[in-house]
């Protein structure tokens, strides 16, 4: 989460996960997407089409030899995954978030 790494695609078990409840920031602890965000993207990541806000940071990531969106945890700094302007309406964001970065915590 402090290197920029990712799992393999369709590695993490947070792909199945449909109930209610929030997934956050697998190092502080943060909530970070509302169950209702998630959707099923098609590329192997859990992915959102918003955050809550004020929870996540941004800078420009060029390491794979291209221009990308990389986004953190604001509170602890731990990269959960990459912002891309493909995903679902209302927002028309997908949040590719690295499966290993995030916890869920189901509604009670």
């Amino acid at each position: 989460m402090f290197e920029q790494g990712t799992e393999r695609p369709g590695s993490s078990p947070l792909l199945q996960e449909d109930r209610d409840g929030t997934f956050v920031c697998a190092a502080c602890g943060e909530a970070l997407f509302e169950a209702g965000t998630k959707f099923e993207s098609g590329t192997g990541w859990p992915s959102f089409f918003d955050a809550i806000p004020g929870k996540l940071g941004t800078r420009t990531d060029t390491s794979a030899g291209m221009i990308r969106t990389e986004y953190h945890c604001l509170r602890c700094g731990a990269h959960q995954g990459h912002l891309f302007p493909d995903g679902p309406e209302p927002t028309g964001l997908r949040y590719c978030n690295n499966g290993v970065s995030l916890r869920f915590e189901p509604a009670e």
